[in-house]
C-alpha cells in the first residue's frame, strides 16, 4: 500500500506514464473524466497531453488499454490540438490494437480512426490504414479494412478517396486468409454502392469465382445511392442543410450522384510509346498492305488500354491520320480510325492538342461509303470530341458542310448532332450555335435527303438542349413545315441522361434553364463587372418585367435571349403578297412595275412613294410591299431613276411601318449590291440605315458585312465598310457583337484593293473611339506593315471622344431589344473583354503542377512557374477559374529565391492581362500577398509588385481593395519599404475616386502611425498620403479619429490634420452625360492613355469599364503605368499642374494645389502638361546609382540583348528624375512617339544642360536600347541627338565617368558595323567626338573588342578607328599594353573579309608611322603571307609620305582642337584597296588642313601698320579696351614681379577633379605634336605658380609616363619623318624639357617621382643627348644644353633614393646589352659619379637597403671576374666607390642594411663590405697615410682618368660648363692637384678660358656679382636662381629677341643690371599664330647668336644707369619713348575710327 499511496499523489499526467500498470489505469480513468470536463477545446491543459496519446493507445497491460483509449477517443474528439498527433496515434492504433483480441480494443480503434477523419484528417488516416494492409499479420490487415469500409460508408466517396484503395483492393481477394477475403468482399461492395460499375474496370483481374459472388451481391443492392451520414467538423454546419436538400433531390439528380466517380480515375495508366515495335514507322509506311496491318494491330491492341500514360503521341498521330487520309485499302482506314478512337479515349483532355490535326481528315474521310469504315470514323470523330470542345472543332465541321459530297454533309451534321447531345446550355456558346445553325439551315434546303434529315436532327438536337427560344431566331427564314420537322426531331431526341421528353423542351431542358441563372450568375460575377451603378440610379429601362429577364440580366451577353422577342413574321408566299399590296398600292402600280418602258416603272415607282407615304404603320405590309419591289425587275433595274427611287421606298418602308428581318432579309442583298453604285449607292446606305433602325443595328451590321464579303465586288465592300463606321458613330456603339463581322474585317485588311483596306482601318478607327487598344488584340497576328497602319490610325484617334448618338432603334417591334441595349449601356454596357473569346485553363493546373510549383528544389518550383506563364501565354485570354494556381502563386511570392518571387509577380502580371475583369474574385486571395511583397528590401522585387499591382488595379477598380480590413493589417507591418511603397500608392489612387467605402477609416490608426514612423521616407509618404484620405473621409472624422492617441502625438497629429487641410484635394467630378447618351459620358471614353483610365477606375466602381477607352488603357500593358513613388516627380506634376490650371482649368480642378501632386494632372491635356522641366535635377541620384551598381544592388547594364527586367530597371530609374510625359513617350510603342520625344529633349538641350548631365547615364541607357531596334528613322534621330549632347558635354568641360561610358560606349559600337552609310557616318562622326569627353586611351579596349565582333564591317571600321586614335594620341592610348593591343590587331591582317584586311593593314601602317621598326617586334609572329602583304604596304606606304612631303609643307598646320571639331575630320576614309596610302594621307591632310585657327585668344595680335593703311578697316573695329597709358610713363618704384595668373580654364582645373589633370596628361603623348604642345602649356602654367602646382600633386608619373612617351615618338617618328619642320619639333622639345626643368625645380613634387620612371626619363634624356639629327642645327644644341641642365635638376632635386637605383639598375642593363653604345654606359657612369660625390649631403636621405640590394644584383650578374673582363674598369671602379663612399660615411653599420639580400652569406657584396669596413681608415673616418691617396680613396690613376674626362667636357660646346663646375669641385677636394700636365698642350686661349671660368665659379660661389656664363644659360638661368628678383630688363631684353627675330628693329639696346637672371617665357607663348612668341630655345639661340653683344649692353646700362634710393631701377628712355609711341599710334588710330 505504502508504493499505491507514493504515486496516487502524482499528477495524472505523470501517473499516465507510470511504471506501475495500476498508476496508468489510474490516470487513463482520472484523464477521461478530465478531458470530458474541459469545455474549451483550446485550453492549455490539452498541450500536457500531447505527447502522451500515442502511449494511451499503445499500452501494453490489455486492462489498462481499453481505457487508454477511451481516454484518447476522448482526448481526439474535444481537444483542438488534437489533429497534431493523427500520425502517430494511428498508426499506434494499427499496430497495437487492431491485433488484440479483445472486441472492444478494435472497436475503440476503428472509433479513434474514424474520429481523426472527422477532424479533416482523413488522408493521414488512410494513409495509415492502407499501409496496414501490408502487415503480416492477418488480424491487423481485417481490421485495416474494416476500418476503411465503415469510414467509407459513414463518410461517403467525397472525404475517402477511393483510387488507392481500389487499387489494393484486387490484391486482398489473393490473401490465404479467408477472413481478409470475406471483409474485402464487403469493402468491395461498399464501394460498389458508391461508384457503381466505375468499380468493375480495376477487379477484371481477380478470381471468376469471386467476381461472380461480387456481381451476386451488387445485384442486391438498392438502387438508390448512399448518403454520408457522418461529416466533417467544417461540415457540421451544413449539416441540415445537407439532409434537407438530400431527400429534395430528384431522381435524375441521384444517378448523377452515383456516377460521380469517373471509372477512369481509378485506372492505372499504361505507357504505349515504348511498346510500339521498333520498326512500327517503317512498316507504317511499308508498300505492302500486310505490313501496315501488322503496324496497326500492334496499335489497336495497345490503344484498347483504356488509360494511356501522356507523353507525345504527335508522330503516332500523324502516322495514322496519314493512313485514314491517304490509304486505298479501306480496311486499313477502318483500323487506322479505331486506334485513333482509342488514343482518344485512353488519353483524354490530353488528346486534344491533336484533335485539330485529326478532324478534318475524318470529316473528309467520310466520303467513303463503306459501313465499317463510316462506323470507325464515327467512333473516331466522337471519342475525339470528348477530349475537346465544340468551339474547338467548329472552324473544321464550318469548312465541310459546304461540300460537294452530301456523304460528307450528312456524317458532319450528324456528328454535330451527336456533339450536341453531350453539351449543355453553358456548354454550347451562343456564338457557336448561330454559326453551326446558319450552316445546318443551308442543308435543310439540300437536294440529297439524307443531308437534310441528318441537319433536322442536327438542329432538333440543338433545339433540345438549349431550348426554342436559343435556336428559334436562327430559324426565322425556315417555313413552318421544316420548323415542324426540326420540333419533331427534338422531341425524338434522347439526351444522355437517358430520358425522353415527349413535350419537346419539356423537364430537362426545363430543368436546365432553372439551374442556369445562378451558374451565369456565378459566371457574371467572375468575368464580367458587375451591372449595377453605385450611385444606385434607378435602371433607364425601369418598367413592366419582361420575360426571360433574369436569365438576361445575368448572362454576358443577354440580346440573344431577347432577339426571339422580336417583331417576327413568317415568309410569305409571292401569291399571297401580291393579294396583300394589292389591298393597298393603286392597280396601275403593280401593272406597271414591271413594265418594259422605264418611264412607266418610275411613274409606278412614284404612286409607289406617295401610298407608302400616306400608309398607316399598322396596316402597311411591308413584307409585301418590298417583295413587289423585288419583283422582276427587282434589283437589277437598268434605270439608275427607277432604282433610285426604289431604294429610297425601301428606306420608307423600314422608316414608317413594322419592318421585321424577315422583311429586310428580302432587300438587303438588292441594298449590299447597289451600295458601291456612284448614283444609287446614297439612297442605299439610306435604305441600310432605316432598316437599321428598325431591325437594330447589331442584326443588320452583320447581315450586310457578311452579305458584301459574299461578293467579289471591292467597291461594294468597301462603302459597306464605309457606311458601317459611320452607322457606328450615328447609332454609337451599345450592343455591337464585333465578333458577327471582325472576321470578315480581317479579310478586308488583306484584300488587293486598296480602297478596301482603307475603309476597313477607317471602320476600326472608329471602333477604336468605342473600344480602346483590346480591339488591337483581334489583330495581333496580321503582319508588321498591316498593324503599323493599323496603329497609326489609332494613334490619330486618341484624345478624340465618340460623338453623340443621334440614332436609335425604334420601339415598335424591337422594343424589348432596345431596352435591353439601353440597359447594357446604362449598367456599363458589354465589356469589350468579354468579346474576346476566353479559355478556361483550370484543368491545366493539374495536381502535378502545382506539387511542381510546391516542391523544395527551387529549379523544379521554377519549372512549374515556367509552365503557368506558358499555359497563360498559350491561352492568351482566359476565364475567372484557375484552379488552384491562386493559392500556389501565394505561396511562391513568399519565396525565399527573389528570382522565383520575380516571377510569380510576372505570371500575376500575365493573370491581369489575360483574365480581365475577372480578376476581381481573386483580389483576396492573390492582391493582398502582392501588396505583402512591397516590402521587400531588393528595389527591383518592389518594383515589379508595384507594376503588378498598378495592372490588376487597372483590371478590378481600388473599391475591393478598399474593402475589409486587409488594407488596414499591411499597413500595421512595421515595415518601412512596404508603408513607403503602399502610402505613395494611395497618395496616387485616393484623389482619382469619387468615393470610397467607408472601410478606410480602419486604415486611419496606421496612418498616424506612420506619421510617427521611425524611416523618414515612411513619414514624408504618410504626409503626402494625408491629404488624399481627407478628401475622402473629411477634416471632423479625422480630427476625432485623434482622440484615441497619446497627448504627445495628438499634438503633433492635429497640425498635419491642420496643413493637410489647407491643402486637401477636390473629389474629381463626374463625367458628364452628352446629349444623347444612355448612360455614362461618352466622352471620358476617348483617349485610351492613362489619364483617362484613372478617371475611369476612380469611381469605386469596376463597372466604370463599361467606359471602352478606359479598358483600353488598362488592357495595353504600357510603361506609363508605372508608379511614381518618389516626391521630386510629383513636385514637378505639381508644377505642371500649376502651369495648365492657369490656362483655364474648373475651380475644382484649381483647388489642386502642391500636394494634390499627380491629381490634379488627370484632367489636363498632354501638350499642357509638358510645359515643364524635362529632366528633374536630383542631388547625388547618379552617385547612388553607381554605388548601387557597384554592390549588386542592380542589374549592372552588360546585355547581349535587353531583357525586360534591363528595361523595367531603367524605366524604375527614370521615374525619379524624368518628366513622366516624357518616360511615357521614350517608352512608347509608336516609334513616331518616340521621335518626337527626342526632338523635345533636342530641343531642350541647352536650356536644361545641368539636369540633362544629371540624367545622363540613363539618357545613355536608354539610347542604348534604341541600338536594338531596327526602325531607321528612330536611329537616326538618336544619333543628331547624340551630336549634340556630346558637343554640349565639350563645351561644359564634363568627362564621362567609366560608369556611364561602360554602359553606352560598347553598343554604339555596334552600329559602327551598319549597313547603311549615313548611320556608320554619324557612329563615326559621335566617337571622335567621344574622345573629347573621354580619354581615348580608355575607348581604347572598346574597340578592341569591337574587333572581335562577327560582323564584319563592325571589324574593319573599328580597326579603322584604332588606327585613328594611334595616329592622333600616340602609342600610349593602347591599352592594356601595344604589345598585346598590335598582336590583336594583327591577327586580322589573314581576315578572309577584304575590308577587315586592309583596315588592320592601315593600322600597324598607322603604328610604323609612329613608331618606326618597332612595330615588327610588336605584332609578334606573322604568317609569311601576312607578313609580306604588311611589308609591301608599309614601303607604299612610305613610298606616298616621301612623295607628298613636298606638297604637304605648303600646307597650313591644324590643332587637334579643331580637328576634333569637325566631327569627320578623323574618319575620312576611301577604299584602300584604291591606293593602300589614301587613308594616311586623308588623316594628315585632315590634321593639317586648319592651321589659321587658334585656339586661345591672343592679346597682341593688332597689326598697327596695316591698320593705318586700311582707312575701310578701321572702321570696322570693334571698340577697344581703354587702358590708362600714362602711368607707363611715369617713373614709379617697381615691386617684385609677379606670376601672371592662370587663364580660367586652368582655374577651373584647379578646383576640378583629378580625372580632368589625366586628360590633359594623356594628350601630352599624343601624336599630334600641336595637341602636345597645348597640352604641355595647360601643364606648364599649373607648374609656372607654385601655389597652383599643388594639383600635380600624385600625378606626377604619369606626367612623366606620358612626356617619355613623346620623346620616344619624336625620336622614332618626327625625327625621321622629312615632311616635318624640324623647327616645329625642337619647338615640341623646348616645351618638354620647360616643362621639366619646372617640375624638377619644384623639389616637393620632383621627389614623388618613382625608380622606375625615372630610370625611363634618364634613359630618353641620355638618348636624346646621344642623337646625331639634333647636334646638326643650331637649334638642336640648344636643346643639348637645356638637356644637360635637367639632367643635372633631375639628379639633384629627385629622390636620391630612387635616382641611385634607376641608375645602378641602368647601369646593369647597359653592361648585360651588347648592342648598347658606350658612350651611353659612360653617361651612365657620369651621372653615378655625380650622386657619388653629393652622398655626404644625402646620406641621411637614402635608403641604404635599396642601394646595397641594388649592387648586389649587379655583382650577382657580374661577379668581380666578370667586370674585369669588361672592357672598360670604369663600371667595376665606379661600384668600388660608391661602396667606398658608403663605408666611409656609415662605417660598420653598413653590414645593417643587408636586409634585402636573401643568402646574404653567399653575396659577394657582404665580403667586399666587410673587407672594406676592417680597413683603419675607414673604421675611423679619417685620412689614410698610404701614398697620395685622397679621403676618398682614389688612385693617381684614377685622378688622371677623372681630369681626362673634365677636360674633354670642357673641350665640348655641348659640355663646358659642366666640365669647369667638375674641375672647380676636383681641385676643392684635391687642392694639390697639379694640371700642368693636362694644360700645357692646350693653346694658351683655352687656357685662360679655364682660368676664367674657375675664377667665375669661385666667384658665384662666394657670391659676388657675375656675367652669366653663355655656355649654361638655359630656360631658368644656372644653378635654379628661382628665387633671384626678376628685373623688368629682363622682360625688354626678351622683347628685343623677339622683335629681332620677326625682323623688326631694335632702335635702343634694352639692357638690364649684370646680376639679372633671364625668366623662362611661359609655354603657352608657344600657341601663337605666325609671328608667334618665341619658345625658351628659340630664345637661347638668339642670346647665343647676340650673346657678346647683349653682355657689353647690360654691363653698360648697369654702369650708367642711376641708383634711386630704394636701390630700384627706374625706366630708362627707351621704354618711354616706345610707349610713347604706340600710345599716339593708338589715338590715331581711335581717331582715324571716330
Amino acid at each position: 500500500m505504502g508504493d499505491d499511496s507514493e504515486w496516487m499523489k502524482l499528477p495524472i499526467d505523470q501517473k499516465c506514464e507510470h511504471k506501475v500498470w495500476k498508476a496508468r489505469l489510474s490516470g487513463y480513468e482520472e484523464a477521461l473524466q478530465l478531458f470530458n470536463r474541459i469545455d474549451d477545446d483550446k485550453s492549455p491543459e490539452w498541450g500536457k497531453y500531447l505527447g502522451l496519446i500515442r502511449k494511451f493507445v499503445t499500452e501494453s497491460n490489455a486492462v489498462a488499454q481499453l481505457k487508454g483509449l477511451e481516454a484518447a477517443l476522448a482526448y481526439v474528439e474535444n481537444a483542438h490540438v488534437a489533429v497534431k498527433t493523427t500520425g502517430d496515434v494511428v498508426s499506434g492504433v494499427v499496430t497495437k490494437v487492431f491485433n488484440q483480441p479483445k472486441a472492444r480494443a478494435k472497436e475503440l480503434g476503428t472509433d479513434i480512426c474514424l474520429m481523426y477523419i472527422e477532424i479533416e484528417k482523413a488522408e493521414v488516416v488512410q494513409d495509415a490504414l492502407l499501409k496496414g494492409l501490408e502487415n503480416k499479420n492477418p488480424k491487423i490487415v481485417v481490421a485495416c479494412i474494416e476500418t476503411l469500409r465503415k469510414a467509407l460508408s459513414e463518410f461517403g466517396s467525397k472525404i475517402v478517396t477511393l483510387k488507392p484503395v481500389v487499387k489494393v483492393l484486387s490484391k486482398q481477394f489473393e490473401s490465404r486468409e479467408k477472413a481478409v477475403r470475406d471483409e474485402a468482399k464487403l469493402l468491395a461492395v461498399e464501394i460498389y454502392k458508391w461508384i457503381r460499375d466505375a468499380l468493375r474496370p480495376s477487379l477484371q483481374t481477380i478470381n471468376s469465382v469471386l467476381l461472380k459472388e461480387l456481381e451476386e451481391e451488387w445485384v442486391k443492392l438498392p438502387s438508390s445511392p448512399p448518403k454520408q451520414s457522418r461529416f466533417l467538423r467544417s461540415q457540421q454546419d451544413l449539416k441540415a442543410k445537407f439532409q434537407q436538400q438530400a431527400q429534395e433531390e430528384s431522381g435524375e439528380e441521384e444517378e448523377e450522384t452515383v456516377a460521380a466517380v469517373d471509372p477512369y480515375e481509378l485506372m492505372e495508366a499504361v505507357d504505349i510509346l515504348s511498346k510500339l515495335p521498333k520498326d512500327f514507322y517503317d512498316k507504317i509506311e511499308a508498300k505492302k498492305w500486310q505490313e501496315r496491318k501488322e503496324a496497326l494491330e500492334a496499335v489497336e491492341s495497345l490503344s484498347k488500354n483504356p488509360k494511356l500514360e501522356s507523353g507525345d503521341y504527335g508522330d503516332l498521330v500523324r502516322a495514322l491520320k496519314k493512313v485514314v487520309g491517304k490509304d486505298a485499302n479501306v480496311m486499313l482506314v477502318s483500323m487506322a480510325a479505331k486506334c485513333l478512337a482509342g488514343l482518344a479515349t485512353g488519353l483524354r483532355k490530353k488528346f486534344g492538342t491533336y484533335a485539330g490535326q485529326v478532324v478534318p481528315t475524318i470529316l473528309e474521310k467520310f466520303k467513303e461509303k463503306k459501313p465499317q469504315v463510316v462506323q470507325a470514323l464515327q467512333e473516331a470523330i466522337d471519342a475525339i470530341f470528348l477530349t475537346t470542345t465544340l468551339q474547338n472543332l467548329s472552324e473544321d465541321v464550318l469548312a465541310v458542310m459546304d461540300n460537294k459530297n452530301p456523304s460528307i454533309k450528312q456524317q458532319a451534321s450528324l456528328f454535330l448532332a451527336r456533339s450536341f447531345r453531350h453539351c449543355t446550355q453553358t456548354t454550347l456558346p451562343k456564338s457557336v450555335l448561330k454559326l453551326l445553325c446558319a450552316a445546318l439551315v443551308k442543308q435543310v434546303n439540300d437536294s440529297a435527303p439524307e443531308v437534310r434529315d441528318a441537319a433536322f436532327e442536327a438542329l432538333g438536337t440543338a433545339m433540345k438542349v438549349v431550348g426554342e427560344k436559343a435556336v428559334n431566331p436562327h430559324l426565322a427564314d425556315l417555313d413552318k413545315l421544316k420548323l415542324d420537322k426540326i420540333k419533331e426531331s427534338a422531341d425524338k431526341v434522347e439526351l444522355l441522361g437517358g430520358k425522353k421528353d415527349a413535350g419537346g423542351s419539356g423537364a430537362v431542358v426545363k430543368k436546365a434553364a432553372s439551374k442556369a441563372p445562378p451558374a451565369a450568375e456565378a459566371q457574371t460575377k467572375s468575368s464580367a463587372a458587375p451591372k449595377k451603378a453605385s450611385s444606385g440610379a434607378p435602371s433607364k429601362s425601369a418598367g413592366p418585367p419582361k420575360k426571360g429577364k433574369s436569365a438576361s440580366a445575368s448572362s454576358a451577353k443577354p440580346k440573344k435571349t431577347v432577339e426571339s422577342k422580336d417583331f417576327t413574321e413568317t415568309e410569305l408566299s409571292i401569291e399571297v403578297c401580291e393579294e396583300r399590296a394589292a389591298e393597298v398600292l393603286p392597280a396601275s402600280c403593280l401593272e406597271q412595275l414591271d413594265s418594259a418602258n422605264w418611264k412607266e416603272r418610275l411613274a409606278s415607282m412614284e404612286e409607289f412613294q406617295r401610298a407608302v407615304e400616306t400608309m398607316d404603320k399598322m396596316a402597311m405590309p411591308c413584307q409585301a410591299l418590298v417583295k413587289m419591289l423585288a419583283k422582276k425587275p427587282g434589283w437589277k433595274e437598268t434605270n439608275f431613276q427607277v432604282m433610285q427611287m426604289k431604294l429610297h421606298i425601301v428606306a420608307l418602308i423600314a422608316q414608317k411601318g413594322q419592318f421585321s428581318k424577315t422583311s429586310a432579309s428580302v432587300v438587303l442583298d438588292g441594298l449590299v449590291d447597289k451600295v458601291g453604285d456612284v448614283k444609287c449607292g446614297g439612297n442605299a446606305k439610306e435604305g441600310m440605315t432605316a432598316i437599321g433602325e428598325a431591325c437594330s443595328l447589331t442584326w443588320t451590321a452583320e447581315q450586310v458585312v457578311s452579305l458584301a464579303f459574299a461578293q467579289k465586288n471591292p467597291k461594294n465592300q468597301a462603302e459597306t465598310l464605309n457606311w458601317l463606321a459611320n452607322a457606328m458613330k450615328e447609332f454609337g456603339f451599345a450592343g455591337i457583337n464585333v465578333k458577327g463581322f471582325i472576321n470578315n474585317v480581317k479579310t478586308a485588311l488583306g484584300a488587293t484593293n486598296p480602297a478596301v483596306r482603307t475603309a476597313a482601318i477607317t471602320l476600326l478607327s472608329v471602333m477604336y473611339l468605342y473600344m480602346g487598344a483590346p480591339l488591337r488584340m483581334f489583330f495581333e497576328n496580321e503582319k508588321p506593315a498591316l498593324l503599323s497602319q493599323i496603329d497609326a490610325a489609332f494613334e490619330k484617334m486618341q484624345g478624340q471622344s465618340p460623338p453623340a448618338t443621334t440614332r436609335f432603334c425604334k420601339k415598335a417591334g424591337n422594343e424589348d431589344e432596345c431596352d435591353n441595349a439601353e440597359e447594357q449601356e446604362e449598367e456599363g454596357g458589354q465589356d469589350i473583354m468579354d468579346l474576346l473569346p476566353r479559355t478556361e485553363i483550370s484543368d491545366k493546373i493539374t495536381y502535378d503542377l502545382v506539387s511542381k510549383i510546391g516542391d523544395k528544389n527551387w529549379k523544379i518550383r521554377k519549372e512549374g512557374l515556367d509552365e503557368v506563364a506558358a499555359i497563360i501565354s498559350e491561352a492568351k485570354f482566359i476565364t475567372a477559374n484557375i484552379g488552384e494556381l491562386p493559392l500556389t502563386l501565394k505561396g511562391r511570392l513568399c519565396d525565399s529565391n527573389k528570382i522565383l518571387v520575380q516571377q510569380s509577380l510576372t505570371i500575376l502580371l500575365q493573370l491581369a492581362t489575360a483574365m480581365g475583369p475577372g480578376l476581381k474574385q481573386h483580389v483576396k486571395t492573390l492582391g493582398f500577398p502582392i501588396i505583402s511583397v512591397l516590402g521587400d528590401s531588393k528595389s527591383n522585387v518592389r518594383a515589379a509588385a508595384m507594376a503588378t499591382l498598378q495592372a490588376w488595379v487597372e483590371q478590378t477598380g481600388m473599391k475591393e481593395w478598399l474593402e475589409g480590413d486587409d488594407l488596414a493589417e499591411e499597413l500595421k507591418k512595421e515595415n518601412p519599404f512596404l508603408r513607403q511603397e503602399l502610402l505613395g500608392w494611395l497618395a496616387d489612387k485616393l484623389p482619382t475616386l469619387r468615393s470610397v467605402p467607408g472601410d478606410l477609416m480602419g486604415c486611419v490608426p496606421q496612418l498616424y502611425a506612420c506619421l510617427e514612423d521611425r524611416n523618414g521616407d515612411v513619414r514624408k509618404k504618410a504626409q503626402d498620403a494625408l491629404p488624399t484620405f481627407m478628401m475622402h473621409l473629411g477634416y471632423d472624422k479625422m480630427n476625432k479619429a485623434t482622440g484615441k492617441l497619446k497627448t504627445t502625438s495628438k499634438d503633433q497629429i492635429v497640425v498635419m490634420l491642420e496643413k493637410a487641410r489647407a491643402v486637401m484635394p477636390a473629389k474629381p467630378a463626374a463625367p458628364v452625360k452628352t446629349g444623347g447618351e444612355k448612360g455614362s459620358s461618352e466622352t471620358s471614353r476617348a483617349a485610351p492613355r492613362p489619364q483617362a483610365v484613372s478617371e475611369d477606375v476612380c469611381d469605386n466602381k469596376p463597372e466604370a469599364k463599361k467606359i471602352k477607352g478606359g479598358v483600353a488603357a488598362k488592357k495595353q500593358p504600357s510603361p506609363p503605368e508605372e508608379p511614381d513613388p518618389t516626391p521630386p516627380s510629383k513636385d514637378k506634376d505639381s508644377n505642371a499642374n500649376k502651369k495648365s490650371l492657369n490656362k483655364g482649368k474648373t475651380a475644382a480642378g484649381s483647388q489642386q494645389s502642391a500636394p494634390t501632386k499627380k491629381p490634379a494632372a488627370k484632367g489636363i491635356k498632354d501638350d499642357e502638361d509638358r510645359s515643364g522641366a524635362l529632366f528633374i535635377l536630383v542631388p547625388n541620384a547618379k552617385e547612388q546609382r553607381i554605388k548601387e551598381e557597384k554592390q549588386l544592388k542592380i542589374l549592372k547594364w552588360n546585355f547581349t540583348t535587353p531583357r525586360d527586367e534591363y528595361l523595367e530597371q531603367l524605366k524604375t530609374q527614370m521615374s525619379t528624375c524624368f518628366a513622366k510625359w516624357l518616360q511615357d513617350e521614350l517608352f512608347h510603342l509608336d516609334f513616331q512617339r518616340q521621335v518626337k520625344a527626342i526632338s523635345v529633349m533636342s530641343e531642350r538641350l541647352e536650356s536644361e544642360s545641368d539636369a540633362t548631365i544629371s540624367c545622363l547615364d540613363l539618357i545613355l541607357k536608354w539610347f542604348t536600347l534604341r541600338f536594338f531596334d531596327t526602325n531607321t528613322t528612330v536611329l537616326m534621330k538618336v544619333l543628331e541627338y547624340l551630336k549634340m549632347l556630346f558637343a554640349m558635354l565639350d563645351r561644359e568641360n564634363y568627362h564621362l565617368t567609366e560608369y556611364e561610358a561602360n554602359s553606352f560606349v560598347p553598343y554604339l559600337l555596334l552600329k559602327v558595323g551598319e549597313s547603311k552609310d549615313v548611320v556608320r557616318k554619324d557612329v563615326r562622326a559621335i566617337l571622335s567626338m567621344l574622345c573629347k569627353v573621354y580619354p581615348a586611351s580608355k575607348i581604347f579596349p572598346f574597340l578592341m573588342d569591337g574587333t572581335k565582333s562577327k560582323n564584319s564591317k563592325q571589324r574593319a571600321e573599328c580597326l579603322e578607328e584604332l588606327g585613328c586614335l594611334i595616329e592622333g594620341y600616340g602609342m600610349n592610348v593602347c591599352q592594356p599594353t601595344p604589345a598585346k593591343c598590335l598582336k590583336e590587331i594583327a591577327v586580322h591582317i589573314g581576315d578572309r573579309d577584304t575590308s577587315v584586311r586592309n583596315a588592320a593593314l592601315n593600322t600597324v601602317v598607322a603604328v610604323y608611322n609612329v613608331c618606326g621598326d618597332q612595330v615588327y617586334k610588336l605584332i609578334g609572329n606573322l604568317s609569311e603571307k601576312d607578313m609580306s602583304m604588311l611589308e609591301e604596304r608599309i614601303k607604299r606606304s612610305s613610298a606616298k609620305r616621301t612623295a607628298a612631303a613636298p606638297a604637304k609643307q605648303s600646307v597650313n598646320e591644324r590643332s587637334p582642337k579643331d580637328h576634333a571639331a569637325n566631327p569627320n575630320g578623323t574618319l575620312i576614309r576611301k577604299s584602300a584597296q584604291e591606293d593602300p596610302n589614301k587613308l594616311n594621307q586623308a588623316r594628315q591632310n585632315a590634321q593639317h588642313s586648319e592651321s589659321s585657327h587658334v585656339p586661345f585668344p591672343k592679346v597682341f595680335q593688332l597689326d598697327l601698320d596695316m591698320i593705318e593703311q586700311d582707312q575701310i578697316r578701321v572702321n570696322e573695329l570693334p571698340d577697344l579696351v581703354q587702358h590708362k597709358l600714362d602711368e607707363l610713363l611715369e617713373p614709379i618704384v617697381i615691386p617684385k614681379p609677379k606670376m601672371r595668373s592662370i587663364s580660367p580654364h586652368l582655374d577651373d582645373l584647379h578646383n576640378s577633379t583629378a580625372s580632368t589633370i589625366n586628360f590633359v596628361i594623356s594628350q601630352v603623348a599624343s601624336g599630334d605634336i600641336n595637341t602636345s604642345i597645348q597640352a604641355l602649356a595647360q601643364i606648364d602654367e599649373v607648374l609656372w605658380q607654385e601655389n597652383k602646382a599643388e594639383v600635380m600633386s600624385g600625378h606626377i608619373d604619369q606626367f612623366l609616363i606620358a612626356t617619355i612617351m613623346q620623346l620616344r615618338l619624336i625620336y622614332n617618328t618626327h625625327m625621321a619623318d622629312d615632311r616635318l619642320d624640324k623647327k616645329v619639333i625642337f619647338k615640341l622639345y623646348s616645351c618638354i624639357l620647360g616643362n621639366m626643368l619646372s617640375l624638377f625645380s619644384l623639389e616637393s613634387l620632383a621627389r614623388e617621382a618613382s625608380m622606375g620612371v625615372l630610370k625611363d626619363l634618364m634613359h630618353g634624356l641620355i638618348t636624346l643627348l646621344l642623337d646625331n639629327r639634333v647636334e646638326v642645327s643650331e637649334e638642336g644644341q640648344q636643346v643639348i644644353r637645356s638637356v644637360n641642365l635637367l639632367v643635372i635638376k633631375v639628379l639633384e632635386k629627385s629622390d636620391q633614393t630612387n635616382m641611385i637605383s634607376a641608375l645602378l639598375v641602368m647601369l646593369q642593363d647597359t653592361l648585360v646589352s651588347t648592342a648598347g653604345s658606350p658612350t651611353f654606359s659612360d653617361l651612365v657612369l657620369k651621372c653615378l659619379w655625380r650622386l657619388i660625390r653629393h652622398l655626404p649631403e644625402t646620406i641621411n636621405s637614402i635608403n641604404l637597403d635599396r642601394i646595397l640590394f641594388d649592387v648586389h644584383n649587379i655583382m650577382k650578374v657580374f661577379p668581380k671576374e666578370k667586370l674585369k673582363q669588361l672592357k672598360t674598369d670604369v663600371p667595376h671602379r665606379t661600384l668600388k666607390t660608391l661602396l667606398h663612399t658608403l663605408c666611409k660615411l656609415t662605417g660598420a653599420k653598413i653590414l645593417d642594411h643587408l636586409s634585402m639580400i636573401e643568402n646574404r652569406n653567399e653575396s659577394e657584396l657582404e665580403a667586399y663590405l666587410r673587407r672594406v669596413v676592417k680597413q683603419p681608415g675607414i673604421l675611423f673616418g679619417i685620412k689614410s697615410d698610404r701614398g697620395n691617396e685622397k679621403e676618398d680613396g682614389m688612385p693617381k690613376a684614377k685622378a688622371r682618368d677623372d681630369l681626362s674626362e673634365i677636360f674633354k667636357k670642357i673641350g665640348s660646346r655641348e659640355n663646358t660648363k659642366e666640365g669647369l663646375t667638375e674641375l672647380y669641385e676636383y681641385k676643392q677636394k684635391c687642392s694639390d692637384v697639379d694640371l700642368e700636365p693636362f694644360l700645357k698642350t692646350t693653346s694658351p686661349f683655352f687656357q685662360s678660358y679655364v682660368e676664367r671660368g674657375l675664377r667665375m665659379i669661385e666667384s658665384e660661389r662666394e657670391g659676388k656679382p657675375r656675367i652669366q656664363n653663355p655656355a649654361v644659360i638655359g630656360q631658368h638661368g644656372t644653378d635654379n636662381s628661382n628665387e633671384e628678383d626678376l628685373k623688368p630688363a629682363a622682360y625688354y631684353e626678351r622683347l628685343k629677341i623677339l622683335r629681332q627675330r620677326q625682323g623688326l628693329e631694335n632702335t635702343r639696346s634694352i639692357s638690364g643690371g649684370d646680376d639679372e637672371t633671364q625668366q623662362r617665357a611661359p609655354l603657352s607663348c608657344l600657341l601663337s599664330p605666325k609671328p608667334s612668341v618665341a619658345s625658351s630655345t628659340d630664345m637661347l639661340h638668339s642670346k647665343l647668336s647676340q650673346l657678346k653683344e647683349s653682355r657689353e649692353l647690360c654691363q653698360q646700362e648697369h654702369n650708367a644707369q642711376p641708383r634711386s634710393p630704394s636701390n630700384a631701377h627706374t625706366r630708362s628712355a627707351s621704354p618711354a619713348a616706345n610707349l610713347g609711341d604706340l600710345k599716339k599710334r593708338l589715338e590715331r588710330i581711335k581717331n582715324n575710327r571716330e
